[in-house]
C-alpha cells in the first residue's frame, strides 16, 4: 500500500515539472558506439530512446526517459522536433539492425510521434517517410512538418492535426539518391523551408504555400558537404555547418543572408575539424557550434583530438557582419548537437560516447560547466520548442 502511494506521488510531481518545465527532447542512440576512431554496431544493445530535460532548471535537470523505436546517430543532431506549443515532438529513426545480420544496419523510414505532456512520455504513432528521416522542422503553424530522406534524396510532407501524423503527398525530388539531404529548417514566417544536401554539396530552397510545398530551381552554395543548419528566430540569418572531408583540416561555418530575395550566402569562416551542430540562441544575436576537433578519430591518427569543443559565436544584426567566437569550451568525444535555453544564459552539448550532456552557464562572454546529465543512451539529436 505505502509503495504504490508513493509511486502515485511520484507520478504527480513528474506530471507537474514537466507541464511547467522548458523541455529539450534528446534522442537516445545505443545501435552504434564510437571504438578509437571506428563506428562499431552493437548486436544486441538496450533498446534507443529519448530523454526530456528541463532547461528552465538551475542547473538544467533530468525529467524523464522513455524506450523509442529506431532513435540514430546518422546525419546532423536535428532528427528531433517539437511543435511550437511544446506539447509533441517527431523524432526521426534512420536505421535499424538487418534482421538477417544483427552486426549490420540497414536503412529504416520511419517518424514516431511522442506526447511530451503524459507521464511518463508516450508515443501516440508513427509514419513511414522516406529511407533514413534525418532532419526534421515543423512548420510555425504546427500543421505541417518536413523530413529530409537522407538515403534517397527525398523530402517528406507530413500533416500534424491533433495528436495524430500522417504523410501528405508523394516525397518531393531534391537530387538523385546519393544528394544527402540532411538538416532542415522553416524561414519563421513558414514560407520557405531550407535543405542542406551534403551528398553534393548545396542548399535547396522549397517554397511553402499551406501544404504545397515546391522545389525552386536556384540551389545555393555554401561550402564542402553542408550539413547542420539552423534558422536565427527574427529571420534574418541562417547558419550552416560544412563538415568538409574528414581530413583534419579546418572545416567552416556558412551565414545565409535570408532577409533578402533570394536567399545568398554570404559569410564563410573556420572553427575547426568537423562542426557536427550548430543552434542560433533564442535573441539571433549568438550561434553555437558542436566542433569535434578530431575526437572522432583514432588515436593514433595525426589528427587526433581528446575532447571536442562547444564554440558560441557573436553574429551581427545583419548577417553580412563578420561572426565573432566570444567563448569556447572543452566538451566530451564524438560530440553532436547543441541546445539553448530560452533566456540564451543556458547551453547543452551532447556527447555520445560519454552518453551524456554537459550544461554550461554562458553570460554572454564566456561558458561556465554546470552539471553533466547522465543518459540511458547516446545523445545523437535534440530540439526544444520554438528552434530551428
Amino acid at each position: 500500500m505505502n509503495r504504490l502511494i508513493l509511486l502515485a506521488g511520484f507520478t504527480v510531481a513528474l506530471t507537474s515539472s514537466i507541464a511547467a518545465a522548458q523541455i529539450a527532447v534528446i534522442a537516445l542512440e545505443n545501435k552504434v558506439v564510437l571504438d578509437n576512431g571506428v563506428s562499431k554496431v552493437v548486436a544486441n544493445p538496450r533498446p534507443d530512446g529519448a530523454a526530456l530535460i528541463d532547461l528552465g532548471a538551475s542547473p538544467p535537470r533530468l525529467l524523464a526517459q522513455v524506450d523509442l523505436p529506431a532513435a540514430t546517430v546518422l546525419g546532423p543532431p536535428t532528427t528531433v522536433a517539437l511543435t511550437p506549443d511544446g506539447s509533441m515532438a517527431l523524432i526521426g529513426g534512420g536505421q535499424r539492425h538487418d534482421a538477417a545480420d544483427k552486426t549490420k544496419l540497414v536503412n529504416h523510414d520511419v517518424v514516431t510521434l511522442l506526447d511530451l505532456q503524459s507521464t511518463p512520455p508516450k508515443v501516440l504513432g508513427s509514419v513511414q517517410t522516406g529511407a533514413q528521416p534525418t532532419g526534421i522542422a515543423v512548420h510555425p503553424s504546427g500543421s505541417l512538418a518536413l523530413v529530409a530522406n537522407r538515403g534517397e534524396g527525398t523530402v517528406s510532407v507530413l500533416k500534424l492535426a491533433g495528436t495524430t501524423v500522417a504523410k501528405a503527398g508523394a516525397n518531393i525530388a531534391l537530387g538523385k539518391a546519393d544528394s544527402g539531404p540532411s538538416g532542415i529548417v522553416f524561414t519563421p514566417d513558414g514560407k520557405h523551408a531550407l535543405v542542406t544536401r551534403d551528398g553534393d554539396s548545396v542548399i535547396s530552397v522549397l517554397k511553402v504555400d499551406g501544404e504545397a510545398v515546391t522545389l525552386e530551381a536556384r540551389s545555393l552554395v555554401v561550402g564542402t558537404r553542408p550539413y547542420g543548419i539552423t534558422m536565427a528566430p527574427h529571420g534574418r540569418w541562417a547558419a550552416v555547418a560544412n563538415i568538409g572531408r574528414g581530413s583534419g583540416d579546418h572545416d567552416t561555418v556558412a551565414i545565409i543572408d535570408t532577409s533578402k530575395t533570394p536567399f545568398r550566402s554570404v559569410e564563410t569562416f573556420a572553427v575547426g575539424q568537423t562542426p557536427e551542430g550548430v543552434m542560433a540562441s533564442p535573441d539571433g544575436q549568438h550561434l553555437a557550434v558542436i566542433v569535434m576537433n578530431g575526437s572522432n578519430k583514432a588515436k593514433t591518427n595525426a589528427f587526433y583530438g581528446e575532447r571536442g569543443w562547444l564554440q558560441i559565436w557573436r553574429v551581427g544584426a545583419t548577417a553580412g557582419e563578420r561572426p565573432v567566437k566570444v567563448a569556447q569550451a572543452a566538451i566530451g568525444q564524438w560530440s553532436q548537437g547543441a541546445l539553448f535555453s530560452k533566456d540564451g544564459k543556458t547551453v547543452l552539448a551532447m556527447n555520445m560516447v560519454e552518453n551524456d550532456v554537459q550544461t554550461f552557464a554562458f553570460d554572454g562572454s564566456s561558458l561556465r560547466e554546470t552539471a553533466r546529465i547522465k543518459l540511458n543512451g547516446g545523445p545523437a539529436a535534440g530540439r526544444t520548442a520554438g528552434v530551428n
